[in-house]
């Protein structure tokens, strides 16, 4: 089977930890043992990642200078795909002993122009501050800031992708047994200029609906979605949670999840399972465990 698997943050960096390489590497160590399993039970493996504490870090770094001379969003989007793509890479090569070629490929996902999540952002980036801290810096930067938790981050736009143009490329490393890590944070995000080239926008897309879509112009056969938590629950955080092992698209779309974490992640597996393929979300030491029905929650098509 070709399996996509998306990896949650928590897999690069948990809630609290301090952002560094030394924390990050240890991490991916963990998240590459994971994925080594996939690979040795015979599937060809499609990794993506999240990326926003790194991205918001490196936002954070380049306010040492002067406003015009800040990187933008997507700019550092590709950097973080770089440097994450890197440790991946690295560490799962490692594992595999290189019996299996790995490969980073920066990829860029067209987004709409127009979309109203322009106008409305969303998407967290960047460390957590108590909400003191983070409208002092707001008001510094010019950030957008929302609550996550008990604390407060930075919130950029998060426009819905819509084309993965570098498609091609992807399919001729698959085709030829690589590994391929891709469209890191959801991708560098770009629109088409009126004379089809394409440009940079500031924004950092979804990582689970740029999985989704990666997954279905792939025809993959599988997505996993990789978290923290043992897959979808029913009630979750009540005394009557109930883990949901096995749901239709329908069924899983009727669920009440909280929009901050798994109600993207249950669109987005939804979006694929819609196609034909199967959606797995769970742990991420369970990834084979949710291949075969063992393990967290697989959600199927309504037929």
């Amino acid at each position: 089977m070709l399996v996509v698997t998306a990896l949650g943050g928590n897999a690069l960096l948990e809630r609290g930890e301090p952002l560094t390489a030394e924390t990050q590497r240890a991490n991916v160590r963990h998240a590459a043992e994971a994925l080594a399993g996939i690979v040795r039970a015979g599937h060809d493996l499609v990794i993506t990642h999240g990326n926003g504490p790194q991205v918001g870090l490196l936002a954070l770094q380049g306010a040492a200078y002067k406003p015009d001379e800040a990187y933008p969003l997507d700019v550092l989007g590709a950097e973080t795909e770089g440097m994450i793509g890197y440790m991946i890479e690295q560490e799962l090569e490692n594992i595999l002993d290189h019996d299996r070629p790995v490969a980073t490929l920066l990829t860029q996902v067209v987004v709409d122009g127009h979309d109203p999540a322009f106008a409305r952002p969303t998407k967290f980036v960047g460390p957590v501050y108590d909400r003191d801290e983070a409208e002092t810096r707001a008001q510094a930067a010019g950030w957008s800031i929302a609550p996550d938790g008990d604390k407060w981050r930075r919130v950029v736009p998060s426009p819905r992708p819509v084309e993965i143009p570098d498609l091609r490329v992807l399919q001729l490393l698959l085709d030829q047994g690589v590994i391929v890590i891709c469209t890191g944070g959801g991708g560098i995000p770009v629109v088409r200029r009126a004379d089809g080239g394409l440009v940079g926008i500031e924004a950092v897309i979804d990582k689970d609906a740029a999985s989704a879509l990666l997954a279905r112009q792939l025809g993959a056969d599988a997505l996993l979605m990789l978290t923290d938590v043992d897959g979808v629950y029913r009630g979750f955080g009540t005394d009557g949670a109930e883990r949901l092992e096995r749901l239709t698209a329908a069924e899983a779309r009727a669920l009440e999840l909280p929009e901050g974490s798994m109600a993207p992640k249950v669109r987005a597996a939804c979006e694929f399972a819609e196609s034909g393929g199967l959606a797995g979300i769970g742990r991420l030491q369970d990834a084979v465990a949710i291949l075969e029905g063992r393990g967290g929650t697989q959600i199927r098509p309504d037929t």
